[in-house]
């Protein structure tokens, strides 16, 4: 299978560097490794440069398998920008395959939270993005490498980042005020995956989570139990879930601590684009939203 997998691979690069045409050669393709990145990219590139996101809508970053042709593409990019701080787990063996394609982690100088518990303990949480206060640094980071990649056209990048980080803190400063209207004892994030470990600090949420990471053990008969004792102790209303993981064992935490399961949250990726969260803006919008909505009707129906 792996001699398959290699020779596919030979095939594809070599067929694709052979049939670029001239004007596709001098085109500047950056690649990102997850949705969420590509949404950002974008922003701050605007028509400049193609941007292309290597994982598609709805797909779960963590244990993503990239295949030959994702091989193919990150050999033809002029730039490809990751997360890091532990997310793309798959990294390692996918640039070894690639020969002299530059590449920017985004997360750089963030100070990371650590995984508290599970197989990845004192590991950084990876999830920086998810902090509006973080948002502003992957912003800066993607415009510089925008600029390194671009020098010609810096003033343009410089312009639209600052525009989208303007953005980004007005919806900050919105959604703080929306989360004003939950009593400070109500504040609590019930999650499948401990992705919220940023958004929770910068918004005084504490956070409960099934698993830390999505990774093999994923709601185990543990993990269920330690949840819904968590659960009934800080009388927490409402549970949620992450649109790239089964909600089955959080509707049964739901179930058996007797509470609401309020909704889906979204974190590894962006929706198509008539979906929920098409863009980052939108990602954090309905998230809070979602939260506030799910705590206020758990709150009614028990009233």
């Amino acid at each position: 299978m792996r001699g398959w997998w290699v020779w596919g691979l030979v095939l594809l690069v070599g067929g694709c560097q052979g049939s670029a045409t001239p004007s596709e050669a001098k085109e500047k393709v950056v690649l990102t490794t997850f949705t969420v990145l590509a949404d950002m990219t974008r922003n701050v590139a605007g028509e400049r440069v193609r941007v292309e996101s290597l994982t598609k809508p709805g797909v779960e970053i963590h244990g993503y398998e990239p295949t030959p042709m994702d091989i193919a593409r990150a050999q033809k990019a002029s730039l490809i920008l990751e997360n890091g701080l532990g997310l793309e787990r798959w990294a390692e063996r996918f640039y070894s395959n690639l020969r002299g394609v530059p590449r920017v982690t985004v997360s750089q100088g963030i100070t990371p939270i650590p995984i508290r518990t599970g197989a990845y303990q004192n590991q950084p949480n990876p999830h920086a993005w998810m902090s509006p206060k973080l948002a502003l640094i992957y912003v800066e980071n993607i415009r510089k490498a925008l600029v390194n990649l671009d020098p010609a056209h810096a003033a343009l990048y410089t312009q639209n980042a600052r525009q989208y980080q303007q953005k980004i803190q007005q919806l900050d400063r919105r959604l703080r005020q929306s989360l004003s209207v939950i009593p400070a004892a109500q504040r609590v994030l019930v999650s499948c995956e401990g992705a919220f470990s940023y958004l929770a600090q910068d918004y005084h949420l504490k956070e409960i989570y099934l698993w830390p990471i999505n990774a093999e053990q994923q709601g185990t008969p543990q993990q269920i139990r330690n949840t819904i004792d968590q659960v009934r102790a800080s009388k927490v209303p409402a549970v949620f879930c992450e649109s790239t993981v089964n909600d089955q064992a959080q509707r049964q935490v739901a179930k058996e601590a007797r509470v609401f399961f309020g909704g889906i949250f979204y974190v590894d990726s962006l929706t198509p684009p008539g979906g929920a969260a098409p863009t980052y803006l939108k990602l954090l919008e309905h998230n809070i939203n979602t939260l506030i909505q799910g705590l206020q009707n758990a709150a009614h129906s028990r009233s």
